[in-house]
Order: C-alpha cells, then structure tokens, then sequence
C-alpha cells in the first residue's frame, strides 16, 4: 500500500495522444513508478515504471509550450505540460531518481545472486560489534573527562605556584625594604618566562583545534540529491555531506552552498524516506532552511537519527511510508521477479537425494540461502552508524593525545617552577 504513496507530486496536463487533446491532472512519482492521473475522472492517464525510462527531456510543442517528455520503451513517448512549479523542477527531480535507479548495483542482477549468505548472523554479529563500540565511545569519554578534570587541576596548580612565587620574593626581600621585591630585581626573567609560557599555551591550543578541526571535516557519508533553499520552485541537482560535526549542502560542482554545524542545527524535518528539510533559526532574521531529496536518502537518515536524535521530527506525511521498510527506490523493484521465481521454485517438485555433480543452476539458487533486501538494507544503515561511531571515536582519541601533550608539558614546567622554590625556600632556611 504504501508503495503507491507518491514521494512528489505536480499539477500539471498530459497530452493524450489518441484523442489528440491535453487532460489536466497530476504527475507523481513513487518509489518504482510514474504516474499521471487525471483532475475529472480520476483515472491513471499514464503509468510506467521507472526502469522502463529511456529518456527524459524538456522539449517544446508546437515550438511555443514548453514540455517534459519521457520516452519510454517501446517507443512509446509521454507528454507532460504546464507543470508547476515549473519543468525544470520536475525534471530534476525525476532525472535524479531515475539515474540513481540506473546506477543502483541492485538493478543489475535482480533476484539472480547465486551466492550463499547468513543475513541474520551477519546482523546480529554487526550489532554485537556496534555494541562494543558504543562502549568503547563511552569510555573514552568517560577518560576525556578524566583528562579536563586533570588540566584543571594542573592550572590551579599553576596558580598557588604563582602565588608562592610572589611570597618568596617577599621573604627574600631585606627587612627595611617596603616593597614586595628588591629594587635591583628587574622583572626581564619574569616577563620571559610569561612568554614562554603564553607561547607553549598557543601552540598547543593551535595544535588542538588543528587536529578537532582535521577530525570534524571527514566525511561519514555523501549522497546526490536535489537540493533547495526553501521552496519548490528553485530544486537543483546537488549533493549532501554528513560529517562528524556538520552538515554540508553542496552543488554539482561541489561548491558549498551552506554548513550546518552541528551545534547550530535546529530541526530537521522528514517528510518521507526521501526528502528531508534541515532548518537553523535565528531571532530577528530569516531562518535559513534547506529541502533535500534523494533517492539514497535512507543512507543518510540512518546516520542522522544517531547524531541528531533530539532534533529529527517526523511528519504525518512519513507515517504512510511506514507499512513497508524504508529503502531505496532502486531495491523494491524486482520484488515482483521475485515473488514470481520463489512461487515457480516451490511449485517445482525437487527430488529428495541428488546425485553430486546434477544439480541445475536453478535448484542451486533454491536450496542456497541468500540476503534479503531488507537485511541487506538493514545491514547497510547499521555499518553506517558503525562507521559515525569509529570517526567520532578518532576524533575523541586525537584531542585526547593533544590534551595528553598538554599535560606533560604543563607537568615539566610545574616540576621545573617547585625546584626552583625548593631550592629558594632552603636558602632562606
């Protein structure tokens, strides 16, 4: 049922050819299908399936209107006319769609693999190991705390260090002197040893932010998509990144249209397994909103439900989506092949023993097990996540290592400032 959800509609006309007039209705497009379906009788004007697409093109008729045309096999050519918001909208979105079925693996060899696989034990020994990972993330941040708490520790350190240093160099001042210190004590040493230290404190800082910023920028996943800045009217062929710590709307061109920062994220918004809308809210300006559909959209969505759980709001408009698995329009299409090759199998009486060496290619297909696609889906969405959980725990490790060289020198200089005044105080003794 949800199958027949259209993903995107358009008020448009189709042009019946028979009848040599255009019939005013809607274009949809659906996980495997295109279909218009006319306003006054409510009846499917056109149907196909996307992995019947030939061509797609934006033409003119009659060399004054401009039209879409999808030609489909058989030379069979589909006219579509007056769409709003406009042609170019529709056809990039439809294009997108149809293109990533056609460079879909899946669409290849539908239903034919011959070889054998265990979906569930994969499953269940990737979700043990994403397992493992989730707490290996805990306890390494659990060890970052650990590490802050020492660094503070470390400053206040610093600080009565600093103090003592001040209290000694009254002590060792003579007793009619009425300041703190000896008026031949030039304050050349301590201004070097302020800027050797501001110094060591910069570089370790820029190091730090150097080696978080080379962590957040790798990308966890890239997918094409159709991208807009708010409304319909403006869909352009585009790409999302999801990053460690953003999000990245790009052009074809792979020029950046705007970064999400992940602490700047307000919503995001899902309309269906493929279409989502990222918003970052402002006061006293316009929010700036993103639309982005896609046909990999579900790659993506597994990652971002992990990293922005509270942020993720689902619409009405998803709950229709909800009665099969969310997957790629390019993976349910060759359900039907399928259904219609298990029901010939099983109507096909095997025999019980075979000899070694006479099975048929067919009857090797039947007894060996394979991937579902739903498993392989789900597969997919769980190495995703496995993925995000590897590079958040890299970026983790690399400011720890920095927090770590902190640490040791800020260590060395405390040991170097507590001989110094070990060695003043035993003089005054």
């Amino acid at each position: 049922m949800s199958r027949d959800v259209p993903i995107h509609s358009w008020p448009g006309s189709y042009y019946i050819n028979s009848e040599k007039r255009w019939e005013n209705g809607t274009l949809s497009l659906t996980r495997t299908m295109v279909r218009f379906i006319s306003n006054q009788s409510k009846e499917s004007l056109a149907s196909f399936r996307l992995s019947r697409i030939i061509e797609i093109k934006m033409e003119s008729s009659s060399f004054i209107f401009s039209t879409l045309t999808v030609l489909e096999e058989g030379n069979m050519k589909h006219w579509f006319g007056s769409l709003k918001p406009n042609r170019v909208v529709v056809y990039n979105v439809l294009e997108h769609f149809w293109r990533e079925r056609l460079l879909s693996p899946g669409s290849e060899a539908r239903g034919a693999e011959s070889e054998p696989s265990k979906g569930r034990e994969l499953i269940t020994l990737v979700a043990g190991a994403q397992r493992r990972l989730e707490d290996t993330g805990r306890v390494l941040s659990h060890q970052g705390e650990q590490f802050d708490d020492m660094m503070q520790g470390l400053e206040k350190i610093d600080s009565d260090l600093g103090v003592a240093d001040k209290l000694l160099s009254e002590l060792e001042s003579p007793a009619w002197w009425p300041f703190g210190k000896l008026p031949w004590k030039t304050q050349q040493e301590a201004k070097a040893e302020d800027a050797a230290r501001a110094a060591a404190s910069a570089a370790a800082s820029a190091a730090a932010s150097a080696s978080r910023g080379s962590g957040k920028s790798k990308v966890i996943s890239s997918i094409p998509a159709v991208v807009s800045k708010g409304g319909d009217s403006d869909l352009k062929p585009g790409c999302l990144l999801v990053l460690v710590s953003s999000l990245e709307v790009r052009d074809t061109n792979c020029q950046l249209l705007h970064r999400f920062e992940r602490n700047e994220i307000d919503e995001i918004r899902v309309q269906s397994p493929y279409e989502i809308t990222v918003r970052q809210r402002f006061i006293g300006k316009p929010d700036i909103c993103y639309r982005l559909l896609s046909a990999k959209m579900p790659e993506a969505m597994s990652v971002l439900e992990m990293q922005y759980k509270k942020k993720v709001e689902f619409t009405n408009e998803y709950t229709a989506f909800k009665a099969t698995p969310v997957s790629s329009p390019c993976d349910s299409e060759g359900t039907t092949w399928n259904e219609g090759l298990l029901q010939t199998c099983q109507e096909t009486e095997l025999p019980l023993e075979v000899p070694a060496g006479e099975l048929s290619q067919l009857q090797v297909h039947v007894l060996q097990p394979s991937v579902s696609q739903a498993e392989a889906q789900e597969l997919k969405q769980m190495l995703m996540q496995l993925k995000n959980l590897a590079l958040e725990a890299e970026t983790e490790l690399e400011r720890q290592d920095e927090v770590l060289d902190v640490l040791t020198s800020s260590t060395d200089r405390a040991t170097m400032h507590i001989e110094k005044h070990t060695c003043r105080m035993k003089r005054l003794l």
